[in-house]
């Protein structure tokens, strides 16, 4: 069992991908931890998932709508920049992963943007309903299980946020570890939020 610190480690050096530096830079050398810095730099990961083109595709083959494993380790670098580690993953944040998760229609990254997609959507519900989430380091890294800090019980969710995540995944591709994550730490009611369950399913 690796502790705090080697995980944290660990996370950051597997996200290390050959970038451009003045994306990262200014994403690490925020002063105020800025996440609009970080918000700009996924929507370039999302428009070279849906051209193939651009900053973050450079060096490679690259198709359009497609997301690959360098694609996937610039999200996480991005979200565990330096800048950022004591804050929890933002709307914002959420929002753009929820774009680059439409914009990508064919995946060759083995699974790592559902791993990171699934554990961000979740820390920002945890932390936006008021509840105690780890570090971005930790709670976002590909060596921490989601179950190990996600939240189990309905009654500290916030029903606004749960609606909002519904609303994100209605229509578009879903991942399952998203869905079981939620419906795992919501424990959602029929009654309680039948059209987020609904959508859910």
């Amino acid at each position: 069992m690796l502790d705090l610190e080697e995980k944290e480690e660990k996370s950051t050096m597997s996200a290390s991908v050959e970038i451009p530096d003045e994306l990262i830079g200014a994403v690490e050398m925020s002063k105020s931890g800025d996440r609009h810095v970080a918000v700009y730099a996924l929507g370039i990961v999302r428009n070279g998932v849906i051209t193939g083109e651009g900053p973050t595709t450079r060096g490679r083959i690259h198709f359009s709508r497609a997301l690959d494993a360098q694609d996937a380790a610039w999200c996480a670098r991005i979200l565990i920049a330096m800048a950022l580690p004591d804050q929890p993953v933002s709307r914002a944040e959420a929002e753009a992963l929820f774009e680059i998760n439409a914009a990508a229609t064919e995946r060759s990254d083995n699974g790592q943007f559902d791993d990171l997609f699934a554990k961000a959507i979740v820390h920002h519900a945890a932390s936006a309903s008021g509840l105690p989430v780890p570090p971005r380091t930790i709670a976002l890294s590909p060596d921490t299980a989601i179950e190990s800090w996600a939240p189990t019980r309905a009654a500290g969710l916030d029903v606004e946020v749960l609606e909002w995540i519904a609303s994100q995944m209605r229509g578009k591709r879903t991942v399952t570890k998203l869905v079981a994550a939620i419906i795992g730490a919501a424990t959602l009611s029929l009654v309680q939020l039948p059209n987020v369950f609904d959508t859910l399913l």
